[in-house]
């Protein structure tokens, strides 16, 4: 059995003594981490086994109960795992550039309000009364009330597993549990629905459908005008509110690829079809395009909608085949023939050899779609064991 692990997120509602609480208890912890983090560096031990034994002690001795100090060593010693490895695969730069110089030489830190793990001695729900019992340094805070959608508090009753991190952002309070759901077993597909991602039209499928990108691209123009005039101002209120935009920004995107996933995840499972997408890894690294260009398209989440689709696929047993994006908007899915001058314009294809015309967009998920067919079919009898 595969399970999928799902992230749900609920709210707290903590009155002004709860709230100071949990303020005080990030701080303590988040302080205990750059300590721990410190004294990693200084000795040169990252492991958690060897950061326990070195500073359990002091950790318990500046207030910290037993469990709570053992996830302030495990949180550390994971950062300190996680930067090593960004070193090593060159995410930080080649070896003398100024951001890997600075990664090396200096502790790993922690924001004051960095989030903290908790595990269920730390932590207890009580779902029927929606409340939670938490440790701080102030002592148990019980009765602690939380709130989220009833899909969320259903899955959070019947599927949370371990950890749970408390989270302060924008001025609230948010507990993030891993929820482990059992993934149904993919179905055959009975064809493909293709599914081009794009930036004039955020996703358009082989059936036709279009989700226009005018809206979206217009409310971040918007949000660019207006964070040009806050960055002119260099006052400490504009760049609370630039954060506040980039939020508020993050925030419309995700909701705008969740709607869309969902859709096209739910039209793939009716209609007994798999989900074929462009394999888009490295993109902004291939694409040349004109500086208005690429801001668009650098400010564009594609990922996090193939993400979102992808996942919710595999809750549903939908089959997802990615594809080489290669030639995909160049060739016509009608005759195959590849040319780029199959494309007089954005919007339009014309085919130079069979004359079929039809929207760009959809005839690059018409081949998507094929694309997607000829992988599985092409997996699936590589897989298949050879006659004696």
């Amino acid at each position: 059995m595969i399970v999928v692990k799902i992230v749900v997120r609920v709210k707290l509602l903590p009155d002004a003594v709860q709230a100071s609480a949990l303020a005080a208890t990030l701080h303590a912890c988040n302080q205990a981490a750059n300590e721990v983090s410190r004294m990693a560096f200084e000795r040169r031990v990252f492991s958690r086994r060897a950061l326990q034994r070195l500073a359990y002690t002091s950790l318990k001795a500046r207030g910290l109960s037993a469990q709570p100090a053992l996830h302030v060593i495990r949180k550390t010693a994971d950062a300190c795992t996680t930067l090593h490895a960004n070193i090593r695969n060159g995410n930080l730069g080649s070896e003398g550039s100024k951001r890997r110089v600075k990664a090396e030489s200096t502790p790993v830190g922690f924001r004051p309000d960095a989030a903290q793990p908790f595990d269920d001695r730390c932590l207890s729900w009580n779902h029927d009364a929606r409340t939670v019992s938490i440790w701080t340094t102030a002592g148990r805070v019980k009765n602690l009330r939380f709130t989220g959608s009833p899909d969320q508090l259903t899955m959070l009753r019947e599927h949370r597993r371990g950890e749970t991190d408390l989270v302060h952002q924008d001025g609230m309070w948010f507990l993030i549990a891993t929820c482990d759901i059992a993934e149904p077993e993919t179905f055959e597909p009975s064809g493909w629905l293709g599914i081009d991602l794009g930036i004039v039209n955020v996703a358009t499928t082989s059936d036709g459908d279009r989700a226009a990108g005018r809206r979206v691209n217009r409310y971040r123009r918007h949000l660019q005008r207006l964070r040009r005039k806050l960055q002119r101002k260099k006052t400490k209120s504009a760049k609370r509110t630039l954060k506040r935009l980039r939020r508020r920004e993050s925030r419309h995107v995700a909701d705008t690829n969740h709607v869309l996933s969902k859709q096209y995840v739910t039209a793939a499972q009716r209609t007994g079809r798999g989900i074929g997408l462009e394999d888009l890894a490295g993109i902004r690294d291939r694409a040349r395009l004109r500086k208005p260009q690429r801001v668009v398209l650098n400010s564009w989440a594609f990922h996090q909608l193939g993400a979102f689709i992808t996942y919710k696929a595999q809750r549903a047993g939908v089959p997802v085949q990615f594809v080489d994006p290669r030639n995909t908007s160049r060739g016509c899915s009608e005759c195959g023939h590849i040319d780029r001058r199959n494309r007089p314009s954005q919007a339009r294809f014309v085919c130079r050899s069979c004359r079929y015309t039809a929207n760009a967009d959809h005839n690059a998920s018409r081949n998507i779609s094929h694309k997607a067919d000829v992988a599985w079919n092409a997996g699936r009898q590589s897989a298949a064991p050879t006659a004696a």
